[in-house]
């Protein structure tokens, strides 16, 4: 199928109650290419009215799919995952035309997204409680999981489909219903996805799509519903905060995944083609716009300069255009925003005393490109250090003792991700236990698995996606006391 023809087969209107049907007024919204910046659908902008209809949508169909048997939810989410595998190429198309990423990287986020519904159809079957007599010997303790209800979810536009499949599997799996706003810039994919949803024969109600050029407008009338039970967010830290406060008034569960400042951390005894290998993977996967990715590269002072070195004849190599361009390794950035705020944090580096080994600058013509860029002697002040990039900007800075890079990798108010590159077992040993992430790679640049808890600490969010965890997110134990005899 081409390009034209696979985005005209979505559908561009909200899916509400099993059926897809125009915004209240008839309202639209545009989704373009950033690589060309060409309008390349319209589809429908929700009003306040559609949003309350989305949510009772999903409270009308919440007890009957509470009830339905987990093997059944189970088969669901199985033949979902098989669908996503059929249509894997129909999929990473359009997240590459919507949100600009290689294709053969889309691909690599079909197929990790596509394990969350794998994965949660396996843990659907697998949701247990407890029983046994208390230690009184008066009674007879029954502790069973519950579904939380129905669900709020936001998701970003950087990975449209893994981040849809990371909150709406577990959800399903749990016995929840939902409703869904995905980002405006990248709602294709997510559409998409929906449909092969229906065809795997989940039931009307169950999963509510909302699109919005608001964003404000659909989720306050939702969250300030009594009738909703859970939130969960991914997205920027400043949003997730208002939004948490807003979940307050009516005691939401929440999960936030929010903002990350990772550093990278290359000690001096570290495998020199490996750590190079995953620097790059850690920070120009998704031309940088992953809250996993490296954003701190620091590196000890004895092998920093042959470290740049080798990163920036690797730089040099990339090829950069539209994602559907064949070896494309650099696509476009999401917007125009974010070729400024990366051409900003550049400056800002560079004024403090960095030096510019490669790129540093927008690419002209067409789309938002910006080069990926190598900058060396990164200080301590510069904006880099405390700002996410989100971007293809890979600044080092130095470092001598192992106690001065604990202490730049945690100077951050983010604890998401970090990597760490080392060959001594036992200093690799020390740095899980001192640097304050929710997760972290050792000698890998590459992290994230369905089967793995996902998540962060501090200011990085709360809750965890993914692993024996995730599906837990969505069920609240209920705790019944029998009698004894």
């Amino acid at each position: 199928m081409d390009e034209k023809a696979l985005i005209e087969s979505i559908p561009k209107g909200l899916f509400i109650g099993g059926e897809w049907v125009d915004a209240t007024g008839g309202g639209t919204l545009q989704v373009r290419d950033p690589a060309t910046n060409d309008v390349v659908a319209r589809i429908a902008d929700a009003t306040a009215e559609d949003a309350t209809a989305a949510l009772d949508a999903a409270v009308a169909a919440q007890e009957e799919w509470a009830a339905t048997p987990p093997r059944r939810r189970s088969e669901i989410l199985r033949r979902a995952w098989e669908l996503v595998q059929e249509r894997k190429e129909d999929l990473a198309l359009v997240m590459t035309i919507e949100m600009g990423k290689p294709f053969a990287e889309s691909l690599g986020e079909v197929a990790y997204g596509g394990e969350f519904l794998r994965w949660f159809s396996e843990e659907a079957v697998r949701i247990t409680g407890r029983y046994g007599l208390n230690p009184e010997g008066t009674g007879r303790i029954v502790v069973s999981q519950r579904p939380v209800g129905p669900c709020f979810f936001i998701t970003p536009w950087n990975f449209p489909l893994a981040m849809a499949t990371r909150k709406i599997a577990p959800a399903l799996a749990a016995g929840c219903t939902c409703v869904i706003k995905p980002a405006q810039l990248t709602p294709l994919t997510t559409m998409l996805f929906v449909t092969l949803l229906e065809e795997a024969g989940v039931p009307r109600g169950v999963v509510n799509v909302v699109t919005s050029s608001s964003s404000s407008r659909v989720s306050e009338p939702i969250i300030s519903d009594p009738r909703l039970r859970k939130l969960s967010f991914t997205g920027s830290t400043a949003v997730g905060k208002k939004l948490i406060a807003q979940a307050a008034d009516n005691v939401l569960r929440v999960s936030m995944e929010l903002g990350g400042n990772a550093p990278f951390v290359v000690f001096e005894d570290a495998d020199l083609d490996r750590a190079v290998d995953g620097a790059l993977t850690a920070k120009f996967r998704n031309i940088g716009q992953a809250c996993t990715a490296a954003n701190r590269i620091i590196v000890h002072e004895d092998i920093a300069e042959a470290f740049t070195d080798r990163v920036a004849e690797k730089v040099a190599q990339m090829r950069i255009g539209r994602g559907t361009e064949e070896g494309v390794q650099i696509g476009p950035l999401i917007d125009e925003d974010a070729v400024a705020k990366a051409d900003e944090l550049v400056r800002d580096a560079v004024d403090r005393g960095a030096t510019l080994v490669r790129g540093g600058r927008r690419m002209e013509g067409s789309g938002t490109f910006y080069e990926p860029t190598v900058l060396s002697g990164l200080a301590r002040d510069a904006r880099i250090m405390s700002e996410e990039i989100f971007g293809p900007v890979f600044a080092v800075a130095t470092f001598a003792t192992e106690d001065e890079a604990v202490a730049l990798a945690n100077d951050t108010e983010y604890g998401l991700v970090s990597y760490v590159y080392t060959q001594d077992l036992a200093r690799g040993h020390r740095m899980i236990d001192r640097l304050e992430t929710g997760m972290m790679g050792l000698n890998v640049g590459v992290i994230s698995n369905a089967a793995a808890p996902f998540g962060g600490v501090k200011q990085s969010g709360m809750g965890r996606e993914g692993g024996f965890e995730g599906i837990h997110e969505f069920l609240s134990p209920k705790y019944t006391l029998l009698p004894a005899d």
